[in-house]
C-alpha cells in the first residue's frame, strides 16, 4: 500500500515542522509515478469572537474568514521550501474549537489515506507525550495515523510490528495480515526490509497457584509460550519473515512492547488499535493507550478494516 493522500497537522506553537517535513520525505521515498498530494491542515479558534454580543453573524463570519487568511499567508512559505514536482500541496485552514473533529471531518470529507501529526517527546521520560487531542484522534479517526516525534530517522530502519498470536478473537488473524502487510509494503517502498514481529503472552496468574495445590504453574506457562510460539511462526514462515526478527515474550504488551523497540533500535513501531462500534467506540482500550504512552519512537497506529463488535 502506497500513501497518495496525506493530511498533515501542523503545530502552531512551532516553527519547526515535523511532521511535514516526514510526510515530505516519506511522500520521495515512496517513488510513485503519479504526483502525491499532502494537504497542510490548520485549526483556529478565537473564544473572544464568539463571546462578543456586539457582532452580527455576518460580521463574526466575516472576522473569522480574515483570521483564516491570515494563517493560509503564513502557511505559504512551507509550500515554496518543500516545492517539488511529484508533491501536489494544498493547504485547509478552519475555523473548529475541537481539532480532532476538525481533522476527522476533514478526513471524511477529502478521503485522504494518512494522518500524519508531531507528538513532543520529553526528555526526562523518554516517550511520547499524548495530549487529549491526540487520544480523541486515535479513538475516531479510521485512517493510518503516523506519529512523529522530532527525532532524525534512525540509520537501522526497523520496523516493529506488534501482533496478537493468542488466537483468541477471529479477528486477530487477519488483523495480523493487515498490520504484518502494510508494515512489508513500507519495508519495500523505503528499502528498509527489516520487520520485526513482537507478541506478548500474559503471565501465570497468581491466583491460580494459590487457589490449586496440584496446579503446576511451569507447565502452564511452557504450555502458553509453546502455543504462541507455533502460532508466531506459522505466521513468520506465511510473510518470510527469518526467526531472529520474531520477538515472544511473557508480559503484559505494555511493558513488552516498548521494551522490544528499545532493544531493536527501532524507528517505527506498528501497532493496532481496534476500532470498535457500539458503546465500545469511546475507547480505545487501555492496552493499546499504556503501550503508545510508553513509547520512544515514530508510532503508526492502525484500525482494522472490518469493524469489531
Amino acid at each position: 500500500m502506497k500513501f497518495t493522500n496525506i493530511l498533515v497537522v501542523l503545530n502552531p506553537e512551532t516553527e519547526k515542522q515535523y511532521a511535514l517535513a516526514r510526510a515530505v520525505r516519506l511522500a520521495k521515498e515512496q517513488k510513485h509515478e503519479h504526483p502525491i498530494k499532502i494537504t497542510l491542515f490548520l485549526t483556529v479558534y478565537e473564544l473572544s469572537y464568539e463571546m462578543s454580543a456586539l457582532l452580527s453573524s455576518e460580521e463574526r463570519e466575516e472576522m473569522h474568514n480574515g483570521v483564516i487568511q491570515q494563517r493560509l499567508e503564513l502557511l505559504q512559505p512551507y509550500l515554496e521550501k518543500y516545492a517539488d514536482p511529484m508533491i501536489q500541496f494544498e493547504s485547509s485552514v478552519v475555523w473548529n474549537s475541537n481539532e480532532a473533529e476538525a481533522i476527522v471531518q476533514q478526513i471524511t470529507e477529502k478521503h485522504y489515506d494518512l494522518v500524519v501529526k508531531y507528538t513532543k517527546e520529553e526528555d526526562s521520560l523518554a516517550a511520547l507525550i499524548f495530549t487529549p487531542m491526540d487520544w480523541q484522534l486515535l479513538r475516531k479517526c479510521e485512517v493510518p495515523i503516523l506519529i512523529v516525534k522530532d527525532g532524525d530517522w534512525k540509520h537501522q530502519r526497523r520496523i516493529l510490528v506488534a501482533v496478537n498470536v493468542s488466537g483468541d478473537e477471529e479477528y486477530h488473524e487477519s488483523f495480523n495480515q493487515e498490520l504484518i502487510t502494510m508494515s512489508m509494503d513500507l519495508a519495500e517502498t523505503y528499502e528498509r526490509g527489516n520487520i520485526h514481529l513482537v507478541n506478548a503472552y500474559p503471565p501465570t496468574p497468581v491466583n491460580m497457584a494459590i487457589d490449586l495445590p496440584e496446579f503446576n504453574a511451569s507447565e502452564y506457562s511452557n504450555s502458553i509460550r509453546g502455543q504462541h510460539l507455533l502460532n508466531m511462526k506459522k505466521l513468520r514462515q506465511q510473510f518470510g519473515i527469518d526467526e531472529d526478527h520474531t520477538h515472544v515474550y511473557e508480559g503484559f504488551p505494555e511493558e513488552v512492547i516498548p521494551k522490544v523497540a528499545q532493544e531493536l533500535g527501532a524507528e517505527l513501531v506498528v501497532l493496532g488499535t481496534v476500532g470498535r462500534t457500539g458503546l465500545s467506540a469511546a475507547f480505545l482500550g487501555n492496552t493499546a493507550e499504556h503501550v503508545i504512552s510508553k513509547l520512544n519512537c515514530n508510532l503508526l497506529a492502525i484500525k482494522p478494516s472490518k469493524k469489531v463488535e
